[in-house]
């Protein structure tokens, strides 16, 4: 049948199955989230009226600056994510198309996803406190730490938590604070040894980062590149391993003395 059509309508006639797969494929769900900026929250200070840190069986400091954990807002596990979504988000520097396993790697629903980042949160706090008692040499035993943040799951404010206890118990060892007076800002896992791991859509989170005030965001150091890419003007970045080696970097920071690594 082709063979007898002009050389336009064959072109016509052709194409018609690709526009139908297009058009299929327009209005199809994909397996993908759109991400973008999201809040950001400082441990030394309150969330809705409640302290973030709340320490009991040690005196703590006033502290000065900020320490912002950060986050990224995506689609939510059950939004429809279509072809011109995701085009949209791949041309934007403020959004971030993401695989939906790497967003929601855990359960179908999203009351199972939800059950899923407390946990991740519970378990984070739990080694943000252990992490930051066992490096200034304190026994866990006899001081209670209880961490509160809202509408926040999933284990990446953990370094942030660490250095906010640090920062209410002992600040920079010598009186200061460990910000400086600065913003601060970052993210990483912790784990109950002070080890810092990577996260995930850093280049998001450092612009949320700069959107609130901060100029310093320490970043776990295996995602430099990725927290490269989008670097807002007047962020300073520092990579990390581990809570030591954080501390180190902005203590030397604060008092303008000794080498501070850079991405």
């Amino acid at each position: 049948m082709l063979s007898r059509l002009t050389r336009p309508w064959a072109l016509a006639v052709c194409a018609l199955p690709v526009v139908g797969l297009i058009a299929v494929a327009g209005l199809a769900p994909l397996p993908f989230s759109v991400a973008q900026p999201g809040m950001t929250a400082n441990v030394l200070g309150e969330d809705r009226g409640t302290p973030v840190i709340t320490i009991s069986g040690a005196p703590t400091r006033e502290t000065s600056g900020q320490l912002r954990m950060t986050t990224i807002e995506a689609t939510g596990p059950d939004t429809r994510v279509r072809l011109g979504d995701v085009l949209d988000g791949w041309w934007r520097t403020d959004q971030a198309v993401m695989p939906r396993d790497a967003v929601y790697p855990s359960g179908d629903t999203v009351k199972e996803i939800e059950q899923h980042n407390e946990a991740q949160m519970r378990a984070s706090q739990d080694a943000a406190t252990e992490a930051a008692l066992a490096h200034l040499g304190l026994d866990g035993k006899g001081i209670e730490v209880d961490l509160e943040l809202a509408d926040v799951g999933g284990p990446s404010a953990g370094l942030l938590f660490s250095l906010g206890i640090i920062d209410k118990l002992e600040g920079d060892g010598s009186g200061g604070d460990l910000t400086g007076g600065r913003t601060v800002a970052g993210t990483g896992t912790i784990a109950a040894d002070g080890t810092v791991g990577a996260v995930g859509g850093v280049a998001l989170k450092t612009q949320a980062a700069r959107r609130d005030g901060a100029t310093v965001f320490l970043v776990p150091s295996a995602e430099c590149a990725d927290a490269k890419s989008e670097l807002p003007a007047g962020l300073r970045l520092i990579p990390v391993t581990n809570l030591k080696g954080a501390v180190q970097s902005l203590t030397a920071l604060e008092r303008g003395t000794g080498a501070v690594p850079s991405c």
